[in-house]
């Protein structure tokens, strides 16, 4: 089976996250993102598998109860605010 467009899982995927003060964080290169006990953990795996498994990179955790909203935005989005690194 072929298909004429480009899977959206192998594309750097990029999280905006409202925290409840109402900061804004982003989280850029990230595929997807797990409750991990107290902490939502953002994980990297470069589209390489469905699921999270041993091979993906943990690329940030936020405190869970700190989070207000996470959406998904396009990497050049002027309404989220870039984590300094």
């Amino acid at each position: 089976m072929s298909t004429t467009a480009r899977a959206s899982y192998n594309e750097c995927m990029t999280f905006a996250i409202t925290t409840i003060d109402g900061t804004v964080e982003q989280i850029d290169g990230a595929d997807s993102y797990e409750l991990e006990g107290p902490l939502t953990t953002f994980f990297a795996a470069d589209g390489a598998h469905a699921r999270l498994s041993a091979w993906a990179v943990r690329i940030a955790s936020i405190r869970t109860d700190r989070i207000a909203s996470i959406r998904r935005v396009e990497a050049h989005d002027e309404g989220a605010l870039r984590v300094a690194s």
